[in-house]
């Protein structure tokens, strides 16, 4: 395990991160993430990086919503907002205690701390999406995220650590091979303007003139394989059923359907979680598309109830509700992100500029 640990901290310090000497390095968790932040810290030092950590204990924020007042819900920590201000690079390790936490929290309150944290999002969307702040988003196994993938502690730690390719003799390698394999598919979505995704009950189409596909090579996510970009915002016409059940702030959703005209999701439904699709979709911004994209990670064989691997799993597509790329080109501004992922592997098609590019599951290029 320490060997394991070892090699998950370095390859975030140095492929994901690039930590360089005399980079302000930032690294949030939780307390259970403790052994993987030892050795991040470790590492990162090593390099010449100035480390400062924010471990979370289990349920702060649930605590925090139910009895804050309001000067307290707009009330923005100086330390987060001078990270995001001024640092170079960002770390956030998931490793929760309990995935249902929020689910009851009072929504207006929530509402009220999501709109105080606009400006710093803002920035940072801004200062990601130019590579002024180094991000990567990780995951660190716990029991609650094994419970909620169906799998014991140590198989979701061999999955985990597998999707991230650590079992590899070295990883920097694999991922550097993923890639280059992925960025020929960019190279060839960046010379068309349109795409459209077909599967059982989906058919959507979208413009991408003017906007950028992104090579998702692990250097802001690990583990990665995705390519992505951000369809120009009243392009998006058509319908799209998400196959896959979703789960956003604790909540789940599952059967979700989309009808979208010139970009503007008109009406939706979903066979579980309908209320809490209701509540989203009157926040701002949440009814046009962030993102498109298409997994590629086929070490992510199933799903489990993460996002972060979700959405890279080898044969599916995504799209994401609410804010867009910058880096992408996207202009649609929200707090709300929120990925929604179908499969793609028994019957779904791709075209790009009316050429089939992939079938189910795989590239044809």
């Amino acid at each position: 395990m320490e060997n394991i640990l070892t090699k998950y901290a370095n390859l975030l310090v140095h492929y994901c991160l690039d930590i360089q000497p005399g980079d302000q390095l930032y690294v949030r968790s939780s307390t259970l993430a403790e052994p993987l932040v030892r050795e991040v810290f470790r590492s990162a030092v090593t390099a010449g990086a100035h480390v400062e950590t924010a471990l979370d204990f289990r349920e702060k924020n649930r605590i925090f919503l139910g009895e804050a007042g309001e000067k307290q819900l707009q009330h923005v920590s100086p330390l987060y907002r001078q990270v995001m201000a001024t640092f170079d690079a960002y770390l956030y390790i998931r490793a929760p205690f309990n995935l249902r936490e929020d689910q009851n929290v009072d929504r207006e309150k929530s509402k009220l701390r999501q709109e105080a944290h606009q400006e710093i999002n803002d920035t940072y969307f801004r200062r990601t999406a130019s590579r002024d702040l180094k991000r990567s988003l990780c995951q660190y196994p716990t029991q609650a995220a094994a419970q909620e993938a169906g799998m014991s502690l140590e198989e979701y730690q061999e999955f985990v650590y597998g999707a991230c390719k650590l079992f590899a003799r070295d990883p920097m390698a694999s991922w550097l091979e993923v890639r280059n394999r992925q960025q020929h598919i960019v190279d060839h979505l960046n010379q068309c303007e349109t795409v459209r995704y077909v599967s059982e009950g989906t058919d959507i189409n979208f413009s991408t003139k003017g906007r950028t596909w992104i090579n998702s090579d692990g250097r802001t996510n690990m583990p990665s394989g995705e390519v992505y970009t951000s369809p120009v915002e009243d392009s998006v016409n058509g319908v799209i059923h998400f196959s896959f059940p979703g789960n956003y702030m604790g909540h789940e959703v599952e059967g979700v359907t989309l009808w979208v005209k010139d970009g503007y999701i008109e009406r939706w439904e979903a066979r579980r979680g309908q209320d809490f699709l209701d509540h989203i979709f009157q926040l701002k911004g949440t009814r046009r598309f962030g993102e498109a994209a298409i997994g590629t990670n086929y070490d992510i064989d199933r799903m489990t109830g993460n996002i972060l691997f979700d959405e890279k799993m080898g044969g599916s597509v995504h799209m994401a509700i609410g804010q867009s790329y910058l880096q992408a080109g996207g202009k649609n501004q929200s707090s709300v992100h929120w990925d929604m992922i179908t499969d793609m592997k028994r019957e779904g098609l791709v075209y790009a500029d009316d050429e089939k590019i992939y079938e189910k599951g795989k590239f044809l290029l």
